[in-house]
């Protein structure tokens, strides 16, 4: 029999009801990082296929990788790099049955995001 009350029933919930949790906020976050670290290794090839193929065509890629808007990119990448990697420690310590309690899977959260931007930080100072 069909539902008459189909149009009043509540919807399920979805993220206008869920308040965000780091556990989520981090595993969304590793998926973003994942999917813009391809555009970046594109970039990045991009750069060595200019190099190989001819002066004029390298200077045309040099001259994007080496000005503001490369330098944002690849520190940015550099940013997605060290938080997938820490989000990669943290998932093998989860493979491994430990922190899996939500309060320590909160500061491994917060670790990563922590982490990474001052792993990113050093790593510009130093290269």
């Amino acid at each position: 029999m069909a539902d008459v009350n189909r149009g009043n029933r509540p919807l399920s919930p979805h993220l206008s009801i869920y308040r965000p949790q780091m556990t989520s906020l981090s595993s969304i976050l590793t998926r973003i990082t994942g999917n813009a670290l391809i555009i970046s290794v594109m970039l990045i090839v991009w750069w060595l296929l200019a190099a190989a193929t001819s002066p004029a065509y390298f200077a045309t890629a040099n001259g994007v990788m080496t000005s503001w808007f490369g330098d944002i990119v690849l520190a940015l990448s550099t940013l997605g790099i060290w938080y997938h990697f820490l989000a990669g420690l943290r998932h093998l310590y989860f493979d491994a049955g430990h922190g899996l309690d939500i309060e320590t899977a909160e500061k491994l959260g917060w670790g990563m995001m922590i982490g990474s931007v001052v792993l990113t930080v050093i790593t510009v100072i130093v290269v």
